[in-house]
């Protein structure tokens, strides 16, 4: 069953961005996931909680893919420089059958 991983992102500067972003890609890929939301411009629709800066969406096939990502000493690496410069609120979810 195919798993997502969501992720609202606070960003504090932005001197980490374009090593990051252009690594995260490919990273995702290895892993067998796929993008299917990344950006900012977040809109509240309901509530009063605080926006990100950017928000992401990455599926995977299934919860082990995504925490083999997760795991991965490659996306840690990449992690070690994304929090240099900013908060990450992440979950894991399954697709709803």
């Amino acid at each position: 069953m195919a798993a997502f991983v969501i992720g609202q992102m606070q960003i504090h500067s932005r001197d980490w961005m374009d090593d990051y972003f252009s690594k995260i890609p490919a990273v995702v890929e290895r892993h067998s996931g796929r993008f299917l939301v990344r950006g900012g411009n977040p809109e509240a629709m309901e509530g009063e909680n605080v926006l990100p800066d950017a928000a992401f969406i990455i599926e995977f096939p299934d919860r082990s893919s995504a925490r083999d990502f997760w795991k991965s000493k490659e996306f840690q690496e990449l992690a070690a420089l994304r929090r240099t410069g900013s908060t990450l609120n992440a979950i894991l979810v399954d697709k709803l059958t």
